[in-house]
């Protein structure tokens, strides 16, 4: 049988910073990610959140009877409220009420799959939540179940401040653990001369699907907004022999919440330390250009504003006039979906990573048929011809695999 969706309503203001149609359009998605299912949205014009209601207290009344009158199990507002509003606004419509960021902490949770993600999606709704517990008491066991309750357990948020800030401290010594894991491995992929790419963008912009066409790396690729959450590392050959690592990562969105920035930052920094960074966007969204601005902001926080990058614009088969997208040098039209346009990027990577590749001419003896075995495995092999005195073989290969070869022709 399958589980009732909890029925939302869901709650923006307009104070004309930002588009708030187009919030609320995006607050949508990430409900029904959740599993809930939206009966009406509701934006009111305000120049900034009622301190105290975040919505006006009349629009907040005429909310509660539509709800009441619709059966409505949850009211989701579009933007992150205090503890006061919070507490306000269930005491006056005595309807559960999350916010942007629990709702976004919530669908980490319920995607996070290694113990690293897992813990950080802990770390960060145990931080979000604790100064929010203060007057609760036993109201919590109201709260028990549902959207915005998925993580750390009703069993924890019934514990005392106390006891929550234990397991925080706890969690964050075990995710330094797991940082200086992930440090030291990067820091033998530069010592081995690895070359990273990382796969970055705002969520559901087909990230895991290119991960997939490109290395069939069996990547989770779903039309969800933050289907996967922890990064996936594959090789990659590209066209002038270099091999790269190519690294998928978490995806973003508008008004990421400061404390997900933070909880992920580990995991982001596979981001920050990449040689080359693909911003991977849906161009099919009216709203792609805001898309790539929002990815690039945060990379920026993360250190990595200045990385080389390529911006790739997926899904151009879901165009409707795919020739007003942009274009020009490092900028790639493809569909991931359907494989077209990867030739085009896979050059464009080359393009933009440092000039590490030498064409080279050699004569290798029969008697050393495993150099060519391996200038096969460490580059790409353009022409072989066997000739009286050896395997004269044209390549391109990586400057730092070149002293292997060397007694074999002249660079």
């Amino acid at each position: 049988m399958d589980e009732q969706k909890e029925k939302a309503i869901l709650i923006g203001i307009d104070d004309g910073t930002y588009d708030s149609e187009h919030s609320i359009d995006e607050l949508r998605l990430l409900a029904d990610t959740a599993g809930a299912e939206t009966l009406l949205t509701a934006i009111q014009q305000r120049p900034a959140p009622d301190a105290a209601t975040f919505i006006g207290v009349g629009k907040l009344f005429e909310i509660r009877e539509i709800a009441e009158a619709n059966e409505a199990d949850l009211l989701i507002f579009d933007g992150e409220l205090t503890p006061t509003q919070q507490r306000n606004i269930e005491k006056l419509t005595d309807i559960r009420t999350i916010d942007r960021t629990t709702l976004i902490l919530d669908i980490f949770a319920l995607n996070a799959k290694s113990g690293a993600g897992k813990l950080q999606v802990e770390l960060a709704q145990l931080n979000y939540m604790l100064p929010r517990l203060g007057g609760k008491g036993t109201e919590l066991s109201r709260l028990g179940g549902g959207i915005g309750t998925r993580g750390p357990g009703e069993s924890k948020l019934e514990s005392d401040r106390r006891h929550i800030r234990r397991r925080i401290k706890y969690i964050e010594e075990e995710l330094k653990r797991t940082e200086k894991n992930r440090a030291l491995i990067r820091g033998a992929r530069k010592k081995r001369g690895v070359v990273t790419v990382a796969v970055v963008g705002y969520t559901n912009a087909g990230k895991s699907t290119l991960l997939n066409a490109l290395t069939d790396a069996g990547v989770l690729a779903q039309d969800k907004l933050f289907a996967t959450l922890d990064p996936t590392s594959r090789a990659l050959k590209l066209p002038d022999g270099r091999s790269v690592m190519l690294i998928d990562t978490v995806g973003f969105i508008s008004r990421l919440p400061h404390t997900l920035v933070e909880a992920f930052k580990s995991t982001l920094e596979e981001a920050a330390g990449a040689d080359l960074i693909l911003n991977v966007c849906d161009a099919s969204d009216e709203h792609f250009d805001e898309h790539l601005r929002i990815t690039r902001d945060i990379l920026t926080e993360l250190g990595a504003g200045a990385t080389p990058e390529v911006t790739v614009l997926n899904k151009c088969d879901a165009c409707a006039d795919v020739f007003m997208l942009p274009f020009g040098r490092h900028v790639v039209r493809i569909s991931a979906l359907q494989k077209k346009g990867l030739d085009e990027l896979l050059d464009e990577i080359s393009k933009a990573l440092p000039d590490t590749v030498r064409r080279v001419e050699l004569l290798i003896p029969y008697t050393d048929g495993g150099a060519v075995a391996s200038l096969r495995e460490l580059g790409r092999v353009e022409n072989e011809e066997y000739t009286e005195n050896g395997v004269r073989v044209t390549a391109l290969i990586d400057k730092r695999y070149l002293s292997r070869f060397e007694k074999y022709g002249k660079f």
